[in-house]
């Protein structure tokens, strides 16, 4: 790290004039900017890598959103107000000890009695709604279309070419995957015999001295691995992964033949078909973790020295539980936007998206209806690192009907993800992007959050991306409620940190561009930048 800068950076960095202990206190700190474009060189240490997202660019050198420099320089001495954000996602794990605490709990119902007590027309929902019933596994969208003959000639055209180019790949790669498994799993657990320990380095596959042509070439393939930077235990799970992953499109996502939503019982395509789920929105299989993992990005109870902190604090998480292990379904879409706007949530936090929506026309008029309600909907930005502002690739929910401009609505926030690296890689390969069509970028890869179980892991995508610009809404939300929907997608947008270096996107292999390229704002989600500005703003110093 270049100390003279860091230096001259932190002697800029001005405290709080505090005039009492309210929201009311005027913020005059500067914001952060970084003219630097110099890489990180060292490694992160563990717990740095645990909660990256929320260091600070300017004194770390990682791009995350200075969440620990806003709590600590910005925030000590407010006070806020009680935020509800609704999690459209899986399940939750409703008893997570990082989580339970922080729930949202509809007073107006009375659990498990099997009435509406408060009238909403969703019975016993006390922490949210379930809008899949007992289902879990479905296809995608595109195998839906080609089932029940959906749309016209022309979709189904496209779903069909869109099926004969995903489901080559995944017959060919899940063999490969199974046998590299079965070779790296039988090498590792010969080398953990001849070695007499669990756990071995990179150093000792170099003294040890094979003792058949079968063994020489296990720890060839162990050293090769290993070469990578990947432990083999790690390198297995990645291999399991993938294996569940095909499986899961061989079995579930691309068989044109299976049918999940039996379990449900109405007709999804059909939206008068409405009296349909149930009031609990917890986890219904051993995977589905999806929902667990971005409720604890945005709102994992601070402070509680368990597992990991969220961003926001004072706020109450709303399960919806709405997409499956394949592709959602409209219909549940728009109902689980109205059913959280009506429900008092401020903030959205979508993170899903398909290629293919046959009745988008319900979810546009949900986010319509979001926006006149002053709801803020942070949506993923996807994870096929591909240019959303071309027409042929299509993801929806989206704010502009596919049109590219001009937004229909201006309640949608979308974010692309980042790294951890300040660096040409600093845009995660996977991220999708589009000067038009993606917002702002938010840490997104590697992320470690809660998982069911009381469990922790590291996970990647757009899809942990959002619920980080979903927790500096929330604190907007929270600390200046007087500004709209509107308003607070704004700050967050201008208030972000525009480093001047190229980054590659679509991978290491793909086109090499400023971050002003690939997004509208050309920045970086900034939770301390966006507490200053919505100050301002709330203060009428600033107009946006």
């Amino acid at each position: 790290m270049n100390k003279s800068l860091f230096n001259s950076l932190a002697s800029l960095s001005l405290g709080l004039l505090v005039m009492g202990c309210s929201s009311s206190a005027v913020i005059t700190a500067p914001p952060i900017s970084y003219g630097n474009t110099s890489p990180r060189v060292s490694e992160l240490s563990d717990s740095q890598a645990m909660h990256w997202g929320h260091l600070d660019l300017a004194k770390d050198t990682v791009p995350g959103m200075s969440v620990d420099r806003a709590y600590e320089e910005l925030l000590k001495k407010k006070k806020g107000q009680p935020v509800i954000v609704a999690v459209v996602d899986s399940g939750i794990d409703l008893d997570h000890e990082d989580i339970k605490d922080v729930l949202w709990v509809n007073k107006g119902e009375t659990p498990g009695d099997g009435i509406d007590n408060d009238g909403n027309g969703y019975v016993d929902d006390v922490h949210g709604y379930n809008f899949l019933g007992e289902s879990y596994h479905e296809q995608m969208e595109l195998a839906r279309i080609i089932r029940l003959k959906l749309g016209d000639e022309a979709l189904q055209t496209e779903a069909q070419a869109a099926l004969q180019e995903e489901l080559p790949e995944a017959k060919e790669t899940l063999p490969q995957l199974e046998q590299i498994e079965q070779f790296v799993k039988m090498a590792h657990e010969n080398i953990q015999k001849e070695l007499g320990k669990e756990y071995y380095s990179l150093a000792d596959l170099e003294k040890y001295q094979p003792k058949s042509p079968q063994q020489e070439q296990f720890v060839g393939l162990l050293k090769q691995v290993m070469g990578m930077g990947q432990d083999i235990p790690t390198a297995l799970k990645d291999l399991n992964d993938g294996i569940t992953y095909y499986k899961g499109q061989l079995e579930y996502h691309l068989n044109v033949n299976f049918d999940g939503r039996t379990a449900v019982g109405d007709d999804p395509y059909d939206y008068s078909d409405q009296k349909y789920g149930n009031g609990n929105p917890d986890i219904r299989d051993p995977e589905e973790s999806h929902g667990t993992h971005v409720a604890g990005i945005i709102a994992a109870a601070r402070g509680n020295k368990k597992g990991v902190d969220g961003v926001a604090k004072n706020v109450s998480i709303m399960s919806v539980r709405t997409v499956p292990d394949g592709d959602e379904y409209d219909k549940d879409v728009a109902l689980a936007i109205r059913y959280a706007v009506d429900n008092g949530a401020k903030v959205i936090n979508a993170s899903f998206g398909k290629a293919f929506s046959p009745n988008a026309e319900w979810v546009y008029e949900a986010l319509e209806y979001a926006a006149s309600k002053d709801v803020l909907f942070v949506q993923a930005a996807g994870n096929d690192g591909k240019d959303l502002d071309d027409p042929e690739n299509k993801n929806f929910p989206n704010d502009n009907k596919l049109n590219t401009v001009p937004e229909f609505v201006d309640n949608v926030i979308t974010i692309g993800a980042l790294t951890s690296n300040f660096d040409s890689g600093m845009i995660a390969s996977f991220s999708n992007y589009g000067k038009k069509n993606v917002d702002i970028f938010a840490p997104g890869d590697k992320i470690y959050s809660t998982m069911p179980n009381d469990g922790y892991e590291f996970q990647g995508g757009t899809s942990m991306a959002a619920p980080a610009v979903a927790g500096i809404a929330a604190m907007i939300r929270s600390y200046y409620p007087e500004l709209s929907a509107a308003q607070v997608k704004q700050i967050i947008m201008q208030s972000g940190i525009a480093p001047q270096i190229k980054v590659n996107v679509g991978g290491i292999e793909g086109d090499e561009k400023a971050l002003s390229e690939i997004s509208k704002t050309g920045k970086i989600a900034n939770l301390y930048n966006a507490i200053i500005l919505a100050d301002q703003v709330a203060k009428g110093r600033v107009s946006l």
